[in-house]
């Protein structure tokens, strides 16, 4: 396995649970990829480095596989029922509970439309839920998915799938017309959009809105207690009771091919690993077909197909160590919720979406302010707080300034006067932030892709998640689910189906897809060991 992110670590331990002898091969010093958290502004402020919202893996099939010998290892999660809400310049707020009805009270206070049109549109999403998530736990194209549609026209009709194909279709733009009255409510479906790739004029961004505005309802929204590094960690811990092995430090530079089939890999130190039966790898298409592969070994169609790859706009994060909590403008109670939104309106975020993919630095980026101690008090000292701020979206490479204002064209000059730039907006809607800020770390685009290649220039969901390479088309036209050009090669991770976010998906499919295709080979044991070899073994 290349790669520990925690798709590798899934696949992995599918794989070792089902007899195999399985290695994962991590460049890094520790397992985990974009789930990483450390004490990066002052020791006791324990911070999420990249994601943070864990509600994906708490409710995938993988945690109720493995869910109690994860806990014997130390996962646990605290979880908030105040998930998210939005604020906005004349000191309002929309906000979102797990209490539907306190929701829609307080909803109908903004604006009785609001709240019918919310009301609704989750009438639609508890209609149709079930077939969306069995949807995306299933390989597209298969059986399984298959199966899911069919199971839709039974229960709902022609007339249904209709209907929710139409809202799927949707912008976040024409998903807040066509359901709310108020740019405060619009905005808040609007947002989501911008955690994926999803502006809000992009078709198809209403998708992810419609489920993570009412998951989130529903669950409340949770993190790793102590942190999100525990959760690869535990996932390492449990394989090696299956008996895989994790070797960190240990960067893949070449996979190998013999006669036409991959058949283990090589290190950058030189020590090569041979492997009976299949390599996986927990990277993007361009590093696989471009990189890892050498030519003669690819066909040149897939080589054309990997260049033209896209990835999204660049994300900036901001962690701060606090000497209390923010001081919302819209009230005090917005302290206790897990995420806050500050857009404000969905032409900002259209504006803002514009600039980063023009490479200008935004006038207006969207802050998703996680208040990661409000849900788990354990991240810092009693009396102080830990916030997360995920800055979306940003240009990879700088061209310039929207505002005019900034004259830094490399990121690691425009950082500091960006970083002044989200300060300044945070503070009019939380006044006294700045002056409660004890330290501040900031991660540039560069410094994302520089932690973990899989998120080139800084595309936090390590691929562009529009309909051109979404559903069948992921990771590319012709090249959909875990099988590669190779043989004997697979791909797990965010670049395939389906996509971003810590659901555990993509390795618990990749799994399933080596485990089929070596039955239908013909294979009736699977346990020989790998082996080192041209090198001491690495510890």
């Amino acid at each position: 396995m290349i790669g520990g992110g925690h798709n590798g670590l899934v696949t992995a331990l599918y794989l070792a649970r089902a007899g195999w002898s399985v290695a994962v091969l991590e460049r890094n010093a520790t397992v985990g990829g974009a789930i990483a958290s450390g004490e990066v502004t002052l020791p006791g402020f324990i911070h999420d480095l990249y994601s943070t919202n864990q509600n994906l893996f708490l409710g995938s099939q993988t945690y109720a596989d493995f869910g109690s010998d994860l806990s014997r290892h130390g996962l646990s999660f605290r979880t908030t029922d105040h998930p998210y809400a939005n604020v906005f310049p004349d000191g309002s707020s929309v906000r979102v509970h797990s209490d539907y009805e306190r929701t829609i009270g307080e909803l109908a206070k903004h604006n009785p439309g609001d709240a019918e049109g919310f009301a609704c549109l989750y009438q639609q999403y508890k209609q149709f839920a079930p077939y969306l998530f069995g949807l995306y736990g299933s390989a597209v194209p298969s059986s399984a998915a298959v199966r899911q549609v069919l199971s839709l026209l039974r229960h709902h009709g022609l007339r249904g799938a209709r209907e929710l194909t139409h809202t799927l279709l949707m912008s976040t733009r024409e998903l807040g017309r066509t359901w709310f009255t108020t740019r405060e409510a619009r905005a808040m479906a609007a947002c989501w959009g911008m955690h994926l790739d999803f502006g809000p004029d992009v078709t198809g961004g209403a998708m992810f809105p419609l489920l993570e505005m009412f998951a989130d309802m529903e669950n409340g929204m949770s993190v790793v207690e102590g942190g999100a590094q525990r959760l690869p960690q535990a996932l390492a811990e449990v394989l090696a009771e299956h008996g895989g092995e994790v070797r960190t430090s240990a960067e893949v530079d070449r996979v190998l091919c013999s006669n036409g089939r991959a058949v283990g890999v090589r290190c950058a130190d030189g020590n090569t690993l041979i492997a009976r039966r299949a390599v996986i790898a927990n990277v993007g298409p361009p590093a696989l077909y471009q990189r890892l592969l050498e030519p003669d070994q690819v066909p040149a169609q897939m080589r054309r197909k990997s260049r033209g790859y896209l990835y999204g706009p660049g994300t900036m994060m901001l962690h701060l160590a606090l000497d209390g909590p923010l001081r919302w403008a819209a009230g005090s109670e917005l302290a206790d919720f897990g995420y806050v939104h500050v857009a404000p309106y969905v032409d900002d975020l259209a504006r803002t979406y514009t600039e980063s993919q023009a490479g200008l630095l935004p006038v207006e980026p969207l802050l998703i302010v996680g208040q990661t101690s409000a849900v788990d008090p354990t991240r810092a000292p009693a009396g102080s707080h830990v916030v997360w701020i995920q800055i979306r979206t940003m240009p990879s490479v700088v061209r310039g300034d929207a505002a005019g204002t900034i004259r830094h064209t490399s990121w690691p000059e425009a950082v500091e006067p960006m970083t002044d730039r989200v300060l300044t907006k945070l503070e009019h809607y939380a006044p006294g932030s700045r002056a409660r800020i004890v330290h501040a770390t900031a991660y540039t685009p560069q410094d994302l892709e520089s932690a973990d290649p899989n998120l080139v220039g800084g595309d936090s969901v390590a691929g562009s998640h529009h309909l051109s390479q979404n559903f069948i088309f992921r990771p590319m036209s012709g090249h959909s689910g875990y099988r590669t050009a190779v043989p004997g090669l697979y791909l797990t991770g965010a670049a395939t189906w389906p996509g971003a976010g810590n659901n555990a998906t993509s390795g618990r499919l990749t799994a399933r897809q080596v485990l089929n295709d070596l039955r239908l080979r013909g294979w009736a044991s699977c346990s020989a060991r790998c082996r080192w070899t041209a090198g001491p073994r690495p510890t």
